[in-house]
């Protein structure tokens, strides 16, 4: 049978966040009570115990002095907290991909999870102009293994709303942004995913400061995710995630129906796809 030393950083930290809960319970101590020790809130031990949140060395050890386990979790969570994404984002992208429901605003780029390997390997470059090629390519296999997410036929639900920059900036060249936009437009014609464009036109929005991703699970409490360049911030807190739902909302309300959304996005990539093709392209 396989042990614990099969499975991946994910899974071990479901195992983690069970085990958690059980000793948790035997304590006893309610999740808010833990909480108060750890100085976290309730629902960030929730999220642990969802395996939707790393717990980090040193609540692990905090938690074997509280709980009594024998230094299980300062055993147990080096391993689950290795990640294949930067540091920043790590705990965003092991949350997404336990969430039932991924809702996101992008200001800029095509969103991670609907992106084709030519697109992320334009940004990687981007980011890194001077990074060996191995290091590109290890970028690019991660992004794309994001993306397989989108295979379940229902799960996760995505909601994503796209400034209109994101169509019109030239992410590695016309016949790059003909088939990017091309693969958004199949996935939302398939119903895979929900897509919105909040035009030029809009001017000034609620979230016009930056990229915006809530994220809801089935037994934990719903997390946002703020990014800038090269930092992150997964936040737990109600009436913070509560303000994001609210400019997410408006957000929707501001844009393009789905429908009319669809029509702009395949109208751009045809526009890129007859740019490629034109002579002297």
């Amino acid at each position: 049978m396989s042990g614990p030393k099969d499975l991946d950083p994910s899974s071990r930290r479901v195992m983690i966040g069970e085990e958690l809960r059980h000793a948790r319970e035997r304590a006893p101590l309610t999740q808010q009570a833990l909480g108060v020790q750890l100085f976290v809130s309730g629902s960030y031990v929730g999220q642990m115990e969802a395996g939707t949140r790393r717990i980090l060395p040193d609540m692990a050890v905090r938690l074997d002095e509280i709980l009594e386990t024998g230094g299980f979790f300062v055993r147990h969570c080096t391993k689950a907290n290795k990640s294949k994404h930067p540091e920043h984002f790590a705990e965003a992208a092991e949350a997404e991909a336990v969430a039932i429901e991924i809702r996101q605003y992008e200001s800029l780029l095509i969103p991670g999870l609907l992106q084709i390997p030519a697109y992320a390997r334009a940004v990687f470059l981007a980011y890194q102009p001077t990074a060996p090629e191995a290091v590109i390519d290890e970028l690019m296999a991660n992004r794309m293994e994001r993306t397989t997410l989108l295979d379940h036929p229902t799960k996760p639900l995505l909601w994503a709303v796209l400034d209109e920059a994101v169509l019109r900036r030239r992410v590695g060249g016309p016949a790059v942004m003909a088939e990017a936009l091309s693969h958004v437009a199949a996935l939302a014609r398939r119903r895979r995913v929900i897509v919105q464009v909040v035009p030029f036109s809009a001017g000034a929005h609620a979230s016009v400061d930056g990229p915006l991703k809530l994220m809801h699970f089935e037994d934990a409490p719903p997390l946002s995710f703020v990014e800038a360049s090269s930092t992150g911030q997964l936040i737990d807190d109600p009436v913070t995630v509560a303000r994001h739902q609210l400019s997410y909302d408006l957000l929707r309300a501001e844009a393009l129906t789905p429908k009319d959304s669809l029509a702009l996005i395949s109208s751009v990539a045809e526009d890129y796809a007859h740019e490629d093709h034109a002579p002297g392209a």
